[in-house]
């Protein structure tokens, strides 16, 4: 059973191995609300991670250090683990999916495990370790569902109640819900008042569907930019603590996960993970009550690709109104152009690419289409601008 005081002596254990990190007040995140970040993006290996794994371990009798530990992850758990077995001077073996970000899988190296990559998702992944756990009899350290695994997450519940006297909630990423179910117990169990509010992508909402449905609910597939939450189901003991202990279960889209990514970059000069992010995307497009609330978003992870990272920039300026493409279709002849931009310019606005197209069977002979891609404050400039071409007889094809 999880108690409070296995949580505590989690924290005990953790003291001198962990980042005990701050909070970090973010006022652009959400205006209405009091907003702060629990950056564990600044952990020992980039995430909350290593809490739950380095606890797990600290446990394990003499025996099943010397046969070694396997675990499965789509990245931050095995470098945890990884980092938790070194320590210990225990041997590691790790299953990863073979989709799982190239700079986590050479992160885990670094940390001493052994890598065994397995094609599909994090199941796929989780299967194949039980394979070998069986197989050789290493003890398997569950990402998320087990007692002391979600113990040594929990202690981030006890830094914020100790950071923040006045906390009204507090809103956590969940993938298998290890988590939530440890941040939710240590708070409810000393402050039932406090709001706990779990987020998941939209392309991975298992937790969100089983505790809806009051059910374990298993997903067919999953498409999400934050691999680190991209679990088909959560775990039983998981399930149980959120239907006890967590107020309710929000999702966000990737599009949504992107503008909160670029918000911290911009605003905080924060790097975080997709999965770190669902919690600031929740509270930035108001998927949970909480104006003129004391809030606290975990940002649960850091270790992004930095491939991807240009993707989801691109994304998240699109999603924030920071760029858009505008298409206008005109009589083709000089000046036009000029024309065009100077009305951008002087509305604030910065054309950084145009692309003019004559070729188009549906347009008048002399007509043509110009799009122009652009750079902006925010979606009133949009419209501004907008209304300003339109004033000055221009066509606007956004559809296209």
């Amino acid at each position: 059973m999880l108690t409070l005081d296995k949580i505590y002596h989690a924290s005990y254990i953790l003291k001198d191995v962990i980042r005990r990190t701050d909070l970090i007040i973010a006022p652009h995140i959400n205006p209405k609300a009091n907003v702060f970040l629990k950056p564990e993006n600044l952990q020992l290996t980039g995430s909350f991670k290593v809490r739950g794994s380095y606890y797990k371990i600290s446990q394990l009798s003499a025996e099943e250090k010397a046969k070694g530990v396997i675990a499965c992850s789509a990245g931050n758990h095995a470098q945890g683990v990884a980092l938790a077995a070194t320590k210990n001077g225990i041997r590691s073996i790790i299953c990863l999916p073979d989709c799982a970000p190239i700079s986590k899988i050479e992160a885990t190296k670094s940390y001493g495990a052994e890598i065994c990559l397995v094609e599909g998702v994090y199941d796929d992944a989780y299967q194949r370790a039980l394979k070998m756990r069986d197989e050789h009899g290493y003890t398997f350290i569950h990402p998320f569902d087990d007692i002391d695994v979600i113990a040594g997450q929990g202690t981030i519940g006890l830094e914020l109640l100790d950071q923040m006297k006045d906390l009204d909630a507090v809103i956590v990423p969940i993938g298998g819900g290890g988590l939530i179910s440890g941040v939710a117990f240590a708070i409810k169990s000393l402050n039932p008042k406090i709001k706990v509010y779990g987020v998941q992508s939209s392309g991975a909402p298992s937790m969100a569907n089983s505790i809806h449905n009051n059910k374990i609910e298993r997903l067919g597939s999953v498409s999400t930019i934050a691999d680190g939450i991209a679990v088909k189901e959560p775990g039983v003991n998981t399930f149980e603590l959120c239907s006890k202990y967590v107020d309710d279960i929000v999702t966000v889209t990737d599009d949504e996960v992107a503008a909160a990514i670029l918000s911290m970059i911009e605003h905080k000069k924060l790097i975080a993970e997709g999965a770190g992010a669902v919690s600031v995307a929740a509270a930035m497009f108001n998927k949970v009550p909480i104006e003129g609330k004391n809030v606290v978003c975990l940002v649960s992870g850091g270790n992004i690709d930095v491939n991807i990272l240009d993707r989801v920039i691109k994304r998240g300026l699109l999603t924030s109104g920071r760029t858009y493409m505008l298409t206008l279709e005109l009589i083709d002849k000089p000046g036009e152009l000029l024309n065009i931009s100077r009305i951008i310019a002087e509305n604030g606005g910065n054309v950084i690419a145009v692309h003019h197209e004559r070729t188009n069977a549906s347009m008048a002979i002399n007509g043509c289409f110009l799009r122009i891609n652009m750079e902006t404050r925010n979606f009133e400039q949009i419209e501004t601008i907008k209304k300003a071409l339109l004033e000055a007889g221009y066509r606007i094809c956004d559809h296209m």
